[in-house]
């Protein structure tokens, strides 16, 4: 009998029928992916260590013993703790400007209440030690470090029987992190949401592969179809990380505004810009992006302080639920979200394409005559 061309040592790691891994913000949708037979890993970086235990639990109840990941934000360049008016003296007078004037030129409005933005996990090394600590107390099954390398963890994560996934966009990162002995590398390709690096998919994860070794290889990167993981399995991945294709299913919290702007984008609507935390991220475009993408604008700052200036545009835009102004990370695969599908049968989807594109490729072809 054939080997099952979906059947990879990521579903050996984890115990898992399929080699997809679902990244989100949201726990419903956690639940529904890894009780469809796939893997998901939920994005911890913006929440309080109580509210990351309180959402393990709830996991927990719902999986019935499957597998699960944590994922927070480990930046080397966030300052070692920090009260948000110090941080806030430092941004220049310069960038304010801009900011205000953005602003006024969108008709942005002040933001209702408290800005939780401004409570970004990855603002200081305190408040991500802290987050870690729920994460190895807990021993959750697998913790994924979003950015930043989780070598200084492996040792307490490994004792506590809990696997680490770091995600790279260099291949020198991942170098780095094999050595270390990761459990599982995430090779991010630029066709990526949120925080990414600068390299193509299609070219980042063969070049992983190749010095992978034993070490699992997960694609990263525009993946949205199962012709997609198919071709991510032919460079040599042993699964996927998907993140984009979640944000409109049905068990998905993201605002319904968001969700109708995602199935009506293309790769086009998506653009590369430190605007918005400092950092290169890929999100839909909006006024934020656009003005600061313009020849005057200032130079982008740092982390964690153009997360900082951005913050009041964001938490305003989302206050308000101003369609004109909101955004969200999106991958260039965002083109093949077309519809608010439940979780379930997304995967069932991904699965039934990669399997029909592993058939045409491998099913015998009449030969051409004449």
């Amino acid at each position: 009998m054939p080997k099952d061309p979906l059947h990879t040592k990521l579903c050996d790691m984890l115990g898992i029928e399929f080699p997809i891994v679902a990244f989100t913000h949201c726990k419903d949708v956690v639940a529904a992916v890894v009780n469809a037979g796939a893997f998901a890993v939920l994005g911890e970086a913006m929440h309080k260590p109580d509210e990351i235990a309180a959402d393990i639990k709830w996991i927990r109840d719902k999986v019935d013993g499957k597998p699960f990941g944590i994922d927070l934000v480990l930046p080397a360049s966030a300052p070692p703790a920090g009260a948000l008016k110090e941080l806030e003296k430092e941004i220049p007078e310069s960038h304010r400007q801009f900011a205000n004037e953005i602003k006024k030129k969108h008709n942005v409005p002040e933001p209702k209440g408290e800005q939780a933005l401004h409570q970004w996990g990855g603002l200081n090394q305190e408040m991500a030690r802290a987050q870690l600590d729920v994460v190895l107390e807990e021993r959750v099954p697998v913790f994924t470090s979003g950015l930043g390398n989780p070598a200084f963890i492996l040792e307490a994560a490994h004792s506590r029987g809990i696997k680490v996934f770091g995600l790279i966009g260099k291949t020198r990162q991942a170098a780095r992190e094999i050595e270390d002995g990761v459990d599982a590398i995430i090779a991010q390709g630029t066709d990526a949401a949120g925080h990414t690096g600068p390299v193509g998919t299609f070219s980042i994860v063969p070049e992983v592969a190749a010095i992978a070794g034993d070490t699992p290889i997960i694609a990263a990167g525009g993946v949205t179809t199962g012709q997609h993981l198919a071709a991510a399995l032919c460079l040599g991945a042993s699964g996927v990380w998907t993140g984009t294709l979640w944000l409109a299913c049905r068990e998905s919290d993201s605002d319904m505004i968001i969700k109708e702007k995602l199935i009506a984008a293309t790769s086009d609507d998506t653009v590369y810009s430190r605007s918005v935390s400092g950092m290169p991220m890929r999100t839909l475009k909006c006024p934020w992006t656009t003005e600061w993408a313009a020849p005057d604008a200032p130079k982008t700052l740092s982390a964690p302080y153009q997360m900082l200036l951005s913050s009041d545009y964001i938490q305003a835009a989302n206050d308000h639920r101003r369609e004109d102004l909101m955004f969200e990370a999106a991958g260039q695969g965002v083109s093949f979200v077309t519809s608010m599908k439940p979780a379930k049968q997304i995967v069932i989807d991904l699965v039934e394409e990669a399997l029909d594109t592993f058939d045409r490729l491998t099913s015998e072809s009449p030969v051409a005559t004449g």
